[in-house]
């Protein structure tokens, strides 16, 4: 008889309350180190103003936070509903699709924010690799490893087709590759750097290796249940 077997749920339990009160914590600290320049796209933001709120990158940022406690809502509704109809694995589901829209929109609709030049500055592409990174600056390097980080971490725990690190490194290479051209072709005052999507990507596949430990086992799932036993002949 295994006897350690009852005591593998309360340690369990008790990591992921201890991991998503880091994650609180980590999100608090956050908000209370950027709280000054966020409180100064508050106003607009709650005036519902696109000047100022919308249109700047302390606005995206403040409504991030503001719909966090939305987005858990929506989480536990998913949720919810999934295991009412007998959905396998249904938190873990909900938390991947809505950490990825969360978690990404944002950062795409920070990096799609025209320049002063849109619409005048024809578009500029940098496709010596390396090159940029020196003008990033640490702050650039950071954001740009976030544009796709939560896409990294959570689309392998959702879809097990993308529970690889070359399917995620292709993941996040071709959905920076886009942006990059849509920043072109939009005329954005932006430079289209091939440093981006190599950043990008980095970010994309160092955020799912953090969660490797879960989308493995999302991706090992289907093949560790039971097969049915054929009905014997006559």
């Amino acid at each position: 008889m295994n006897h350690n077997a009852p005591l593998s749920a309360p340690p369990r339990r008790t990591r992921g309350i201890v991991l998503l009160g880091l994650a609180i914590l980590g999100v608090a600290s956050a908000a209370f180190v950027v709280r000054r320049p966020l409180m100064m796209s508050a106003p607009m933001c709650m005036a519902g103003r696109w000047h100022g709120c919308f249109d700047t990158f302390n606005g995206v940022v403040l409504i991030t936070l503001v719909a966090l406690p939305l987005a858990a809502l929506v989480v536990w509704a998913l949720a919810r509903r999934r295991r009412a109809a007998g959905v396998t694995s249904a938190w873990r589901m909900s938390l991947a699709e809505v950490g990825m829209v969360h978690g990404t929109v944002p950062f795409l609709w920070m990096t799609m924010m025209p320049g002063a030049g849109a619409g005048t500055v024809p578009g500029r592409v940098s496709l010596v690799p390396l090159r940029d990174l020196l003008t990033m600056g640490p702050l650039g390097i950071v954001g740009n490893l976030l544009i796709f980080a939560a896409l990294g971490f959570f689309a392998p725990m959702r879809f097990t087709a993308s529970a690889s690190v070359p399917r995620i490194l292709a993941l996040g290479a071709g959905c920076s590759a886009l942006v990059e051209i849509a920043q072109y072709v939009l005329r954005l005052d932006r430079v289209s750097s091939v440093d981006d999507v190599l950043v990008n990507a980095t970010g994309a596949v160092l955020a799912a290796l953090a969660s490797r430990r879960w989308w493995r086992t999302t991706a090992k799932a289907p093949s560790d249940q039971p097969r049915p036993v054929p009905a014997p002949a006559g």
